[in-house]
């Protein structure tokens, strides 16, 4: 039973750096939540800002996309901004968090995957 004191040294170093990793992850995660990012949509008729908490900020509509007579395109503009504006934000916290884990964090929908 001579390796057993090794390796409960080496489970003590494992569970410090995983808790040193957490801290880490815990202020990536306060930071992206801090970060906003825009998205356009139309050749930028339609602009929409999100920050990294999944909150959206504002909505810009050039009032050239306002036609009464065709209101479903500026409901698509609209869409389509904002689903650009948290594509955006989803690769940017996808990226500082692997950077924070040296690649190791990243776990649910995973690069390249499809939603």
């Amino acid at each position: 039973m001579k390796g057993m004191g090794g390796n409960m040294g080496n489970m003590g170093k494992l569970l410090k750096q995983a808790q040193k990793m957490q801290a880490k992850m815990g202020e990536v995660q306060e930071e992206v939540a801090k970060m906003e990012v825009e998205g356009s949509a139309g050749g930028d008729m339609v602009i929409a800002k999100v920050n990294g908490a999944n909150e959206l900020l504002a909505i810009k509509i050039d009032p050239e996309a306002v036609d009464p007579e065709d209101v479903e395109t500026l409901e698509d503009l609209i869409l389509a901004a904002v689903n650009n504006a948290m594509s955006q934000m989803k690769a940017e916290s996808e990226k500082k968090m692997a950077e924070a884990t040296g690649g190791l964090g990243g776990m649910p929908g995973m690069p390249g995957m499809p939603f």
